[in-house]
């Protein structure tokens, strides 16, 4: 499946825009999970990029994988917690999340898990409307970037927390700093 060079001035209100959690809306922990909402921290900028993004495109979908449940380090219920709280706080800032879709399994081959296109395909199952030549990906990893690819989107990556990345690379049509950049460029 070939994905074309991603040009925003493209993008209209029939794009749907896919999100990592971890180290796109939120600081990661070093070496570790976010395990309840006491430890979540945004982005600067990512409440204000929100609204924008809400704006801009037909769906908006979060999809993360979360290990730590699988590994036992927090329950399914914790997680679902961290989940209502940041669909409140994003809701409160006038911007939205349509579907948060997450792999708890610690097996890299389970079909959700990133790189593996399960939580899109869930996500276009129950938003029809979702056409994944017309979605982006947006991501801080090559595994978030490989995730996009897997289902035929364009890809952004976020220099968050691996600045390092080369940049360009086959995986990854655009590169920010963070959401609220991409946000404002659009």
């Amino acid at each position: 499946m070939t994905v074309h060079t991603l040009q925003i001035k493209n993008i209209d209100e029939n794009w749907s825009l896919f999100l990592d959690r971890d180290g796109v809306l939120n600081h990661e922990k070093e070496n570790n999970y976010i395990l309840n909402w006491n430890e979540f921290r945004f982005y600067e900028g990512v409440l204000e990029a929100m609204p924008i993004l809400s704006q801009k495109f037909n769906k908006i979908i979060l999809v993360t994988n979360q290990r730590g449940v699988g590994k036992g380090l927090m329950t399914e219920s914790a997680l679902s917690e961290i989940h209502t709280q940041l669909k409140q706080v994003v809701e409160a800032s006038y911007g939205r999340l349509d579907g948060m879709y997450t792999c708890t399994s610690i097996n890299d081959n389970h079909p959700d898990r990133k790189p593996n296109s399960g939580m899109a395909l869930s996500a276009q199952k129950d938003f029809p409307e979702i056409i994944f030549s017309k979605s982006i990906m947006i991501g801080n990893k090559l595994s978030d970037m490989k995730f996009g690819r897997n289902a035929g989107m364009h890809t952004i990556f976020l220099a968050t927390t691996h600045p390092e990345t080369v940049f360009p690379h086959p995986d990854i049509d655009l590169r920010f700093n963070s959401l609220f950049e991409f946000a404002k460029a659009l």
